[in-house]
């Protein structure tokens, strides 16, 4: 890393742009005091901050222009290319230094480290004289290397388990997996896919509940990639043929994260997924999930149930965890005793007892769920139902004092009555257990910073009419046009218009007239007839009170929750 300036400026810089926690900082030249080296070393050795973000100030310190993406090699040839002799690329690699010829025979050098004696004492002996200098950060470089490269990689012959541990701990790997995840904990992202093909590998961060790519590279890096990624998460490097799942706990940008890593094989090699969870979550809170009135009112009636079932349905990464993780830290008051039987644990909870089942050894869920009903406890929240015998005893505690919260996936509240009288429990079992169920989706809000008004006249008819209909029903207290929106991208948002996600739902809670109906095996038709009855809100209709309010966006709501409810 390269400081430009004596350590204690770049501190000052830092701490003056509001980058750098003084207690880290600190602890950064306790480290440097005690081991040498730079100080934006020891700040990205202790997570204090991110790659980008110390570049960004040693950028203004040199009055450098950082190099942040491809496009600055557009209609360029790499220098050890165009020059018959001189460097070679590997020498370049090792010096973490790109170099390149712009169209008009311009010299252009990036480097990690632009001060560097080796590197402008070899340009100065070969008669190189760059136009233009590039500050580049070491997770950048590995990524943006590939793109440089014009050469056709290919995978390499199949390493023994010594090979790959040696590739996984070389620096400029250590760097560049380090780089991606800076890079995905700045973007918000909550996962990291990497995708190996036939002839390179692609990187892709999930932000927003929607995928991005982030680069690529030559697939003859990917084995080294793979094995660091699986080294630091406690998984075997030499198994490629087999799934696997390990865990690893890291500190970037100044906050601490848990990454759960699962590895598949595929064709091409092993598709790595990394998910980011942060260990400290601002938004566990039941005021944060983007619940209307009516909706927070009633779940909160419901959280102060002393037993039954209360189901959180909808699918994959819709968010169903965050509710109940912050509908527990709602109701924890000291007085009550909660546990939880979860696959896996993704946040602590302090005054929970959480428990991670570990179906290798046979610990299941409802296994578990067996053991801690001896541990007295009042509410009981089950990761997932899965099958009948996690169904049947989560009804059982119900049925026996105590408030359990689950979740399930299926496409509505109502479903959720089909999909566990599928499983084998008896109609009678749900209709006395279960009380209430949330079905929730998550819909990206618009950008604030580039979100512009739509006009009156320019609202769709149909949607303004579902709005009035809002009104006349009393869910809004007004009639009008709301304040509809529409996304426009700009670079606070990744061109992309939304940031940051808020939740829909659809809440029904399970009156005596229909536990009668369930107990009876009504039809779904008749189900949804009394749910309607009662007052139920479907998903698009929740959305569109969001999207009255200006936070996001019609075609996001329908993208989100499909065409439920929408007619």
């Amino acid at each position: 890393m390269t400081a430009t300036e004596k350590p204690e400026r770049l501190g000052q810089r830092l701490l003056a742009r509001g980058d750098v926690d003084p207690l880290d900082l600190d602890r950064a030249l306790a480290w440097q005091a005690a081991h040498g080296g730079r100080l934006g070393e020891a700040l990205l050795r202790l997570g204090a901050l991110s790659e980008d973000t110390l570049y960004a100030a040693l950028g203004q310190q040199l009055g450098l222009s950082l190099l942040e993406d491809a496009s600055a090699f557009s209609g360029g040839q790499p220098i050890w290319l165009s020059r018959r002799s001189g460097p070679s690329r590997d020498w370049w690699r090792r010096q973490q230094a790109l170099a390149w010829t712009n169209a008009d025979g311009e010299c252009h050098v990036a480097s990690v480290d632009v001060l560097q004696d080796e590197l402008r004492e070899t340009l100065e002996a070969q008669g190189i004289e760059p136009t233009q200098w590039w500050l580049v950060s070491p997770g950048r470089f590995e990524m943006l290397a590939g793109a440089l490269d014009t050469d056709v990689a290919t995978a390499d012959a199949p390493l023994d388990s010594r090979a790959l541990r040696e590739l996984a701990e070389d620096a400029p790997v250590i760097a560049y997996v380090n780089g991606v995840l800076a890079q995905a904990v700045e973007e918000r992202a909550s996962d990291i896919h990497f995708e190996p093909g036939e002839h390179q590998f692609v990187v892709r961060l999930r932000v927003d509940g929607v995928l991005q790519e982030l680069g690529t590279q030559p697939i003859s890096r990917y084995p080294a990639v793979a094995s660091r990624i699986k080294l630091v998460s406690g998984l075997d490097i030499a198994e490629r043929r087999l799934p696997q799942d390990g865990r690893t706990s890291i500190r970037l940008a100044g906050q601490g994260m848990d990454v759960r890593v699962s590895v598949i094989p595929a064709v091409h090699g092993e598709s790595l997924v990394l998910r980011l969870l942060p260990k400290q979550r601002q938004d566990l809170s039941l005021d944060r999930l983007g619940l209307s009135s009516d909706h927070l009112s009633m779940w909160k009636r419901w959280l102060g149930w002393p037993n039954g079932l209360i189901l959180v349905t909808g699918p994959t990464g819709s968010g169903k965890s965050t509710t109940l993780y912050a509908a527990l830290a709602a109701v924890s008051d000291q007085q009550r005793k909660m546990v939880t039987v979860e696959d896996p644990v993704e946040f602590r909870l302090p005054g929970v007892v959480q428990i991670q089942t570990q179906a290798e050894i046979g610990y299941t869920f409802a296994r578990a769920l067996r053991s801690i009903l001896r541990h007295d406890p009042d509410i009981i929240m089950v990761g997932e139902i899965r099958d009948r015998e996690t169904a049947e005893i989560a009804i059982q505690s119900a049925l026996t004092g105590h408030l359990v919260l689950a979740t399930l996936h299926t496409n509505d509240a109502l479903s959720a009555v089909t999909r566990l009288t599928d499983m084998g429990v008896e109609p009678y079992l749900v209709a006395a257990a279960l009380r209430g169920v949330i079905a929730q989706r998550l819909v990206r809000v618009l950008c604030r910073q580039c979100a512009i008004p739509i006009r009156e006249v320019d609202v769709d008819p149909g949607l303004q009419a579902q709005w009035d209909a809002l009104g006349q029903a009393g869910v809004i207290e007004a009639q009008g046009t709301g304040r509809w929106y529409q996304a426009v991208g700009c670079p606070q948002c990744g061109k992309t218009g939304f940031r940051g996600r808020r939740g829909i739902y659809e809440l029904v809670q399970f009156d005596a007239e229909m536990q009668h109906a369930i107990a009876h095996g009504a039809a779904m038709a008749k189900l949804t007839a009394l749910a309607d009855a009662a007052g139920r809100r479907t998903l698009a209709g929740d959305g569109l009170l969001k999207v009255g309010a200006g936070l996001t966006t019609w075609s996001e709501v329908l993208r989100a929750a499909g065409q439920v409810g929408a007619d």
